[in-house]
């Protein structure tokens, strides 16, 4: 009978934290991006680390709030400027923190959760290099569709409000998008926390808003409707773009600076 060999004891692994390479913001940014982040202990490092090959003059600002994971540490880690919070801000407040502590002349917002290779957020960078105020995702969400999603309407509607049909549904809403120091200054911080509003703002005030490149976040987004029938986000975001066409309103007419063409309401009543 043959006999068998002895049969290697496999040694078991050691399980250790991952090993971050730190990426180290640069002293004189010329593009700050602002990444707005909770809970992504599994995804901040690759996003940091895309978001830093963006431009070699770059700062990435992550805005840690209501987090109860590893984040924090792992962009502290990974070189990036961390502005933390222990309680959660809401929907799009923190990017309107980030930018107001950003020093580059471009601003590029990004999410924590979703991994975009640095190839597609260039082309926002340069967009507002060439001079455009709000360079946008050109992507407009599905509208081949009988039942086309509320947010997708709104979008479109307040495009065509603003007399800029030409956008679609892209919005401020939607990441990746880049804004310049002059658009920053005329929109302000504060009101980067509604989105809708903003792109508002920046319209009116008659800074330059290009859709640039297309990055289909519909289809990359990783969040998905689990305890809830209805995006709890979808009110939200609906809600914002009716307090931008309040606005409009308010700062123009009763018809958003619409043509009434040839229509005379005086011989009426």
């Amino acid at each position: 009978m043959k006999q068998r060999g002895q049969r290697k004891l496999l040694v078991p692994r050691r399980r250790t934290r991952p090993v971050f390479k730190p990426i180290s913001n640069h002293q004189s940014p010329k593009v700050s991006v602002v990444i707005p982040a909770m809970n992504e202990r599994k995804t901040i490092a690759s996003v940091i680390r895309q978001a830093r090959l963006v431009h070699p003059a770059t700062e990435v600002i992550v805005v840690v709030n209501g987090s109860y994971d590893e984040t924090e540490r792992i962009a502290r880690q990974m070189g990036a400027r961390v502005i933390s919070f222990k309680e959660s801000l809401g929907h799009d407040v923190p990017r309107g923190i980030g930018a107001s502590h950003a020093k580059g002349s471009t601003i590029l917002f990004i999410d924590a959760d979703m991994v975009i290779a640095a190839k597609d957020l260039r082309p926002f960078v340069q967009a507002v290099d060439r001079g455009v105020d709000v360079a946008l995702n050109s992507y407009s969400g599905k509208t081949e569709k009988v039942d086309v999603h509320p947010v997708v309407l709104a979008k479109h509607a307040l495009n065509v409000a603003l007399s800029r049909p030409d956008l679609r549904g892209a919005s401020m809403t939607t990441i990746p998008h880049a804004i310049s120091r002059k658009a920053l200054n005329e929109i302000h911080a504060a009101n980067l926390a509604v989105p809708p509003l903003a792109q508002t703002i920046a319209c009116v005030k008659g800074l330059t808003l290009h859709k640039v490149y297309n990055v289909n976040v519909g289809r990359t987004n990783p969040r998905k409707r689990r305890k809830f029938k209805v995006d709890p986000l979808q009110n939200l975001i609906l809600g914002d773009h009716l307090e931008a066409l309040n606005w409009l309103h308010e700062q123009t007419n009763e018809r958003g600076q619409l043509t009434d063409l040839t229509r005379d309401r005086t011989f009426v009543g």
